[in-house]
């Protein structure tokens, strides 16, 4: 390991170098004119990947964005680790807010700011920087593949089918996944659960055409009011969703875990601070770790219509649109979850507008259990990097895809993350610490070491 540990230390600087390279392609998969970056960005992870060494390398197309695959297999009869990551990145409005150009990265107080540099672009070329460190050396010890997809920001839609077609070309041991985070830059955790997703669009109809407010408002109904008043509906004062049989399935988890969540290191006053707020708000009777870890949640994620342009338009718009998304916990069922909000909300509708629900993507929860082989190795690897034992955690976030590996493929994943909640990932001002980013090359190699010899 030592040798291994010399050569990312004497490349360091080419590491950077060629991470900013695949991070100046624009690959923001949920806005169609970048199709052709997404390609291309696609084709340099190819290069990338055969450059560090592995045997064979390709861009293979699916019903949506392509997926780059790559191997190196140094005996049948050892472990293999299939490492995942996604290139496409999320899109960077309001674009007034970022203080450096997104797609033009620079490192600044130690950090990389630029849109991808932790989500996913950072944390995906960890892998490829660590595998070739291994490579290189001659210190692999295991066979190791690789799917780099380009949809997981809009809910990895193509993947599934993808992987029914190639299931025997991606049999392996454990699914590495670095697209995750840690408690603190000191502090390593391993992500244990992922929550779920439903995501929708839905759209408000009122008049057949935008009408004039002073004309007709009072006597024909605001769509964009009626809206609003739907959506504060569907969650009452204490935090709990309304819609009837939204909490049947729900996992409740028992006091002695709940305890044990608990010891994990959080200051509610810095994380109010960092967030410029007075007050946190949540369910009723949960911690604020509990909320976005083992509770489900319903949120707006973005609402508009009628005239929102420079000075006063006295308008009764026609429409009114809003982007809604729900996380969920385990045994919640998505597929369920997205037909029932369809029609709970479609129900509450008043007569005088009409409402349509499109569901856009969803995925299952995760939960990883801490007695595997891998989960050992990962403990160790971090182990050796911080000094520290990592800490068993639950994320709000979700990769839908993540169950999918294990419907589909029957593998488990790890999760090994290195982002911090400093990232700002999906945010202006994405950034990750240059420390972390080593960090990762250098844990990763002892992840492949134990895994290997716990595998015997």
């Amino acid at each position: 390991m030592e040798k291994v540990k010399q050569y990312i230390e004497s490349n360091k600087k080419r590491f950077l170098d060629e991470l900013f390279e695949v991070i100046r392609i624009p690959s923001i998969s949920s806005i169609a004119d970048h199709k052709p970056d997404m390609i291309k960005t696609a084709e340099h992870i190819k290069k990338a990947l055969l450059a560090a060494g592995v045997d064979k390398a390709e861009v293979m197309p699916t019903d949506g964005n392509p997926v780059v695959y790559a191997e190196k297999m140094i005996d049948p009869s050892k472990p293999t680790v299939l490492v995942y990551a996604h290139y496409d990145v999320m899109p960077v409005d309001p674009i007034e807010k970022w203080v450096t150009k997104p797609f033009e990265p620079v490192v600044k107080d130690g950090k990389i700011w630029a849109r991808g540099a932790d989500d996913d672009k950072g944390q995906g070329f960890m892998h490829i920087k660590a595998f070739e460190a291994m490579v290189k050396t001659n210190s692999l010890p295991c066979n190791v593949k690789f799917m780099i997809e380009g949809e997981e920001e809009i809910g990895s839609a193509s993947l599934p089918a993808w992987l029914e077609k190639n299931k025997p070309m991606l049999k392996a041991d454990i699914i590495l996944v670095s697209d995750t985070g840690m408690i603190a830059p000191t502090i390593p955790s391993i992500t244990t659960g992922l929550r779920g997703l439903s995501y929708w669009q839905v759209e408000v109809t009122g008049p057949n055409r935008d009408l004039h407010s002073g004309l007709f408002g009072g006597a024909v109904a605001n769509p964009i009011n009626v809206l609003a008043k739907m959506i504060s509906k569907m969650v009452d004062e204490d935090g709990h969703i309304t819609m009837p049989g939204f909490y049947d399935d729900v996992l409740v988890v028992t006091p002695e875990e709940r305890k044990k969540m608990a010891e994990a290191p959080f200051n509610l006053d810095e994380y109010k601070k960092a967030l410029d707020i007075k007050e946190v708000f949540g369910e009723k009777g949960y911690l604020t770790t509990e909320r976005t870890g083992i509770r489900p949640t319903f949120d707006v994620c973005g609402i508009w219509g009628g005239y929102t342009g420079e000075g006063a338009k006295t308008v009764l718009p026609s429409k009114a649109f809003a982007k809604i998304s729900s996380r969920l916990v385990p045994n919640q069922d998505n597929i369920k979850i997205s037909k029932m909000f369809k029609e709970h909300f479609e129900s509450i509708a008043p007569d005088y507008v009409k409402v349509n629900v499109e569901y856009l993507h969803g995925g299952q929860a995760y939960v990883c259990p801490i007695d595997l082989p891998a989960y050992r190795a990962a403990e160790k690897a971090y182990e050796e990097t911080y000094k520290r034992k990592p800490v068993p955690v639950r994320s709000g976030g979700s990769i839908p895809i993540v169950s999918e590996f294990e419907r589909i493929l029957g593998i488990k994943s790890i999760l090994m993350g290195f982002g911090l909640e400093s990232d700002a990932i999906h945010s202006p001002n994405e950034n990750y610490p240059l420390e972390q980013f080593y960090n990762g090359i250098n844990t990763i190699p002892y992840f492949y070491k134990y895994f290997s010899e716990m595998s015997k």
